[in-house]
């Protein structure tokens, strides 16, 4: 592996003093690919604070385009983006946070069919997404090829965030079925009123992510593995559930465990 530069050293620095992290723990970060699906108030924190800590790509998912009330929570984007596809507002802003960081645009719509070749390399999935169904193709990609998935949602001042690591834990699918996760969604359809949500919100929920990722890559750290945690920015507390591999679970159920033998 390539050593780092003088400028990454200094660039990097606050971060790489932590005990335990230092310029292996750098590197390995500068090697990796994350996939963002969803480039909106989850993705723009999270976008951000993994360019920031030098991600060398980020996979950047999202067929949106920048709209006047994107703003008060995705601050990826401004005014001069308006209109932009959110893909290529995200590079922009990425090239300026930092020019090493590479952003892969890809401003389609995710399906079971190209998910794979949209995720091309990632050794970690996150989900910054606002509808069921795009979850649930990325959950399948998480179980079928073993990848890390960070999953997210967020609504007015609360939120919740759980790293899955399927077959070793529960799938998104095990816990969350179309009605529970209508009232984490933070984006409206075109014909719903819109869910409420402040921007501070969906910036901490997001930067969660980015932490889960840049200790899942590092191997610093413990992730959320096995549970869920719930943000309250209303009485600013937190708190967790557990939670267990469903055994009749239509898209992890049939995996085994590492270890097991398929019966």
């Amino acid at each position: 592996m390539k050593g780092l530069s003088d400028r990454e050293r200094e660039r990097y620095l606050r971060q790489m003093v932590l005990p335990g992290w230092g310029e292996q723990a750098q590197a390995k970060i500068r090697a990796a690919t994350v996939f963002v699906a969803g480039a909106g108030g989850l993705g723009s924190s999270a976008i951000s604070y993994l360019a920031a800590a030098g991600v060398g790509t980020i996979r950047v998912c999202d067929r949106g385009r920048v709209e006047l009330s994107n703003l008060n929570r995705q601050i990826l984007h401004g005014e001069s983006s308006l209109g932009m596809k959110k893909t290529a507002s995200a590079r922009r802003t990425v090239s300026r946070l930092n020019p090493e960081t590479r952003v892969v645009a890809l401003a389609e719509e995710m399906t079971e069919t190209n998910v794979g070749e949209l995720a091309a390399g990632a050794c970690i999935l996150l989900d910054c997404l606002d509808n069921v169904p795009a979850r649930m193709v990325l959950n399948g990609l998480s179980v079928r090829a073993s990848i890390p998935l960070v999953h997210a949602g967020v609504r007015a001042l609360g939120g919740q965030i759980a790293f899955l690591r399927p077959p070793a834990t529960a799938c998104l699918a095990c816990f969350m079925d179309e009605p529970a996760a209508a009232r984490v969604r933070a984006e409206p359809g075109a014909d719903e009123e819109p869910i409420p949500i402040v921007g501070a919100v969906a910036g901490t929920v997001g930067c969660l992510q980015a932490l889960e990722a840049l200790k899942f890559i590092t191997g610093f750290g413990e992730c959320a593995e096995g549970r869920i945690v719930f943000f309250d920015g209303e009485t600013m507390s937190f708190d967790e559930a557990r939670v267990s591999r469903n055994p009749g679970c239509p898209v992890c159920g049939r995996v085994p465990r590492a270890g097991q033998v398929r019966q």
